[in-house]
């Protein structure tokens, strides 16, 4: 394509399909840092060999087939991303965690307040979901990812990948299969509430936290609902647990205060325990919080808060004067 306004046009085109790109990337990578380089490097890629661009697929198409073969490229060491309770089983509430592990462990969070990519892939975007699909093969991951969340034919995917239809469908079976005993495993079964049922349950849990009112905390709780505090192995399954772990070696979490964010398409808070100074709050947690009909099935702590505060728009400080709040 030499014409320059076709190619000015096949650009800013490209530059549309950022954001479901990058929500790609993220579930092919566990990590939002790394799918935003993703992507970056997919659309330079793509803007050098935009003029051997020559139509003979879409441009989505062609777009996702370089954002494979980066993320392909990313994960040829065999390292992938997890959530505790891939690592381990789980541990008593009332013991400390053991030291931490690095940050490039763990699956991240990624920030929900994007409406396309919340509203347009709903419940592909939980953490259970994004840490199962580590799990998979790279290849297998991609095929799943571009036709069940993605929409693309099996002809696409075959064209994508270089591989016959047959091919792509075996692998696209093989993966569907390893996901489905994968959930069932860890009791990953979802029910996922009503925007009202939702937003009611998250203020609950805002109120009964900074209150630190167990006694309702445990009422919002799923019988196996479970707790993480990446960066550290440790997480609990069961109500008593979880109340041992915030009544025991958490206690310094009593007095917090929550503000609203979204991530991963789910009510989540920056969390802030009262600062050393005895004046304002510190940043602490960014709690993920996770629903399943009118019960909280799963609460992950993430403590990377230099990172994660500024990229979900979290204030660095609370003073006396700020509220606590819950999701919009």
């Amino acid at each position: 394509m030499g014409d320059t306004g076709s190619t000015g046009t096949d650009i800013a085109a490209l530059e549309q399909h950022r954001g479901e790109l990058t929500g790609y990337c993220y579930r092919m990578l566990g990590s939002y840092a790394e799918a935003e380089d993703a992507v970056q490097e997919t659309l330079v890629r793509a803007w050098r060999g935009i003029d051997r661009f020559e139509g003979r697929s879409a441009l989505r198409s062609w777009a996702y087939r370089i954002a494979t073969n980066v993320c392909l490229d990313a994960l040829a060491s065999g390292r992938r991303r997890a959530l505790p309770m891939d690592l381990s089983g789980p541990s008593e509430g009332g013991t400390p965690p053991a030291a931490p592990h690095d940050a490039t462990v763990w699956v991240e969070p990624c920030p929900g307040s994007d409406p396309e990519a919340t509203a347009a892939t709903g419940e592909s975007v939980r953490l259970a979901f994004v840490a199962a699909l580590q799990h998979l093969p790279p290849r297998q991951r991609a095929t799943l990812l571009l036709r069940d969340v993605l929409g693309f034919s099996a002809r696409e995917v075959a064209d994508l990948h270089g591989c016959s239809v047959a091919s792509a469908n075996s692998a696209l079976q093989r993966a569907r299969t390893t996901l489905a005993a994968r959930q069932e495993k860890n009791g990953a079964v979802v029910q996922p509430p009503d925007d009202r049922v939702r937003r009611v349950l998250a203020e609950r849990y805002a109120a009964a936290f900074s209150r630190y009112d167990m006694e309702e905390l445990s009422m919002l709780l799923h019988v196996d609902a479970t707790l993480c505090l990446p960066p550290y192995a440790k997480w609990m399954r069961s109500v008593p647990d979880i109340q041992a772990w915030f009544t025991g070696p958490a206690i310094g979490c009593r007095g917090s205060r929550l503000v609203p964010t979204l991530a991963n398409g789910s009510p989540a808070f920056g969390q802030y325990r009262p600062g050393t100074d005895g004046t304002g709050y510190e940043p602490w947690a960014l709690q993920v919080v996770e629903f399943s009909g009118d019960r909280i099935t799963a609460i992950t702590a993430f403590r990377d808060i230099y990172r994660l505060f500024p990229l979900f728009g979290l204030p660095a400080r609370l003073h006396e004067k700020d509220r606590t709040g819950a999701p919009a």
